[in-house]
């Protein structure tokens, strides 16, 4: 069982969904169900909706899952399990104020030290806790051993047993904390292997500390991945973002799987990609996120999409207007530039600068003119009824039939255009 655990605190960025994806694509490779479990036990961070945002992002790159669970619902398994380690005495409760884990911040950064709790509560006698009545959080104590355990990427790594903090695992408030939860949850749905971003890599000893305090003996294989750098701004990196751009979720996952890998080709599927793609042979250096190399990924899509498909997203259903768009991807690279090239060829043309008048008679021209196949035919009608040539006759009927002054050849585009004439000269 694999697991992609997204928080609902915001939009998908790229380095969510790349997560998302490895999962997907290792689970379909070890033939093992993947579960999404929504990470929203802190309550004053979860912005409503952002659970059904993520999911719907989900299934629109194609990202097939078993289940969907939310880690809230797991409050009593927490709190049970809590009480069961504070019995054991490997739990102890921690009266600490905030002003003192402050305190103990500040000097551990003095001398350059781990910042890990003192212990001062963990040697309170029981009847002291008995008699206190200031609120209390619950940690777990620190492990005897050292916790060593194997990652796909990095390879063996070991924790000094000092280095790992007696972290709380309650809060004030008896929820859980992000490690206790996403710890209990791993054990709760039988996770076999966990991907995520290398940010959490020093959250691992403690999650494996707490298993091993519950006995739990299953070896939980871990991949860390190296994260994705991003020169540019913050919205360029998110999901929501780039779809409204006008990129197709085929093209943001093959750009995705592509960084780091060395891919035996450039362009390619998810489905593609779960046939050759080995995720311990991805480059352990962090990656830059490249928006032109993704603009070039996304025309390469275009250019191979189904023509009436492509139709149908630029808002018509004919395949000719998605033959028409790919003569656009000279200069395009995204849905919304492909837009902005073929919609206003069927909006009102009134005038144009210098050539009133001649686009005028074009206009009145056309709207008499038999049907042609060829665009020369219809040229030679135009240049013989009204005696138009050059710039005169170039300018304004370009503008005419694409309200644009530059662009392709207009005898390349007239194969696609000419079936809409009425349309186009209104």
């Amino acid at each position: 069982m694999l697991r992609f655990a997204p928080s609902p605190t915001g939009d998908m960025n790229i380095a969510n969904l790349r997560v998302a994806i490895f999962n997907y694509i290792v689970a379909k490779q070890k033939n093992e169900d993947l579960i999404i479990r929504i990470e929203d036990i802190d309550k004053e961070k979860n912005v409503e909706g952002k659970d059904k945002s993520i999911l719907e992002l989900l299934n629109l790159f194609s990202i097939e899952y078993s289940s969907v669970v939310y880690q809230s619902e797991n409050l009593k398994y927490h709190q049970r399990i809590a009480m069961q380690l504070m019995t054991k005495k490997e739990a102890f409760s921690c009266f600490c104020s905030n002003d003192k884990l402050e305190e103990l911040k500040l000097e551990a950064k003095e001398k350059s030290k781990p910042n890990v709790y003192d212990g001062f509560c963990a040697t309170l006698s029981e009847e002291t806790v008995f008699n206190c009545n200031a609120p209390f959080t619950v940690r777990l104590k620190n492990p005897k051993e050292n916790i060593t355990f194997i990652d796909g990427l990095k390879g063996d790594i070991e924790y000094k047993s000092f280095e790992i903090d007696s972290f709380n695992i309650l809060k004030h408030d008896k929820t859980p904390t992000y490690n206790y939860a996403c710890a209990v949850d791993d054990m709760l749905y039988d996770i076999s292997m966990v991907i995520r971003d290398e940010i959490y890599l020093s959250d691992t000893p403690k999650q494996i500390h707490l298993r091993n305090m519950l006995g739990y003996d299953k070896k939980i294989e871990y991949i860390h991945l190296p994260i994705i750098s991003n020169e540019n701004t913050d919205d360029d990196s998110s999901i929501n973002y780039l779809i409204k751009e006008g990129f197709l979720p085929s093209a943001i996952a093959n750009y995705l799987v592509l960084l780091g890998t060395n891919a035996p080709v450039e362009i390619f599927t998810l489905e593609d990609a779960i046939e050759w793609f080995d995720i311990t042979k991805i480059s352990n250096n962090s990656v830059k996120f490249d928006i032109r190399k993704l603009r070039f990924i996304n025309k390469k899509h275009l250019e191979l999409m189904d023509d009436l498909r492509l139709s149908k997203i630029l808002g018509f259903a004919d395949s000719d207007i998605g033959k028409l768009a790919k003569i656009y991807l000279e200069e395009s690279c995204t849905i919304n530039e492909l837009k902005s090239k073929i919609l206003p060829i069927f909006e009102e043309k009134n005038s144009l600068e210098s050539f009133s008048d001649e686009l005028k008679t074009l206009k009145e021209c056309l709207k008499t003119a038999p049907y042609y196949e060829e665009f020369n035919e219809l040229k030679n009608f135009i240049t013989k009824e009204t005696s138009l040539k050059g710039e005169s006759l170039s300018k304004p009927l370009r503008y005419l039939l694409t309200k644009a002054e530059n662009g392709p050849d207009l005898a390349a585009l007239y194969p696609f255009i000419k079936n809409y004439l009425g349309d186009i000269i209104k």
